[in-house]
């Protein structure tokens, strides 16, 4: 079999670029798109959704969307401890796909009643931020 030469132009290769993160902007307590968001402001809207979207039980996302906090916060034996040690865990988990984000830590816990109040900070592509998320 006789080798075939094919010449690569070396200055047509150009490096990958992060395409923008432009999306439609979620008013989640309305269900509603109430126009488009960009930035950092996508990357939390992002972290939110990822994060309250239960892992294995919407068919229309891979295994590897969502976060399983719901079923640890909500187990009937979870106790607020347990909960301080496994929600990091999750949390940074469900974050992993997303390219934008670059770390996620100084993990704070509020427990009132049934509900597990979570804030964190996220460094991103687009700068540093804060989250809150409620479970």
């Amino acid at each position: 079999m006789e080798s075939v030469y094919i010449p690569l132009p070396i200055g047509e290769i150009v490096e990958e670029e992060e395409t923008p993160s432009t999306t439609y902007k979620l008013d989640l307590e309305a269900g509603r798109i109430v126009g488009t968001v960009d930035g950092i402001e996508a990357v939390k809207q992002a972290i939110l959704k990822a994060l309250l979207t239960p892992r294995f039980k919407c068919e229309i996302y891979d295994n590897q969307y969502g976060s399983e906090i719901g079923d640890a916060v909500i187990a009937a034996d979870a106790t607020p401890e347990y909960v301080e040690t496994v929600i990091p865990g999750f949390v940074k988990d469900a974050l992993k796909p997303d390219t934008r984000i670059l770390d996620v830590y100084d993990f704070e816990f509020e427990f009132k009643g049934d509900e597990a109040y979570i804030f964190f900070r996220v460094n991103t592509i687009f700068g540093e931020t804060e989250m809150e998320v409620t479970v």
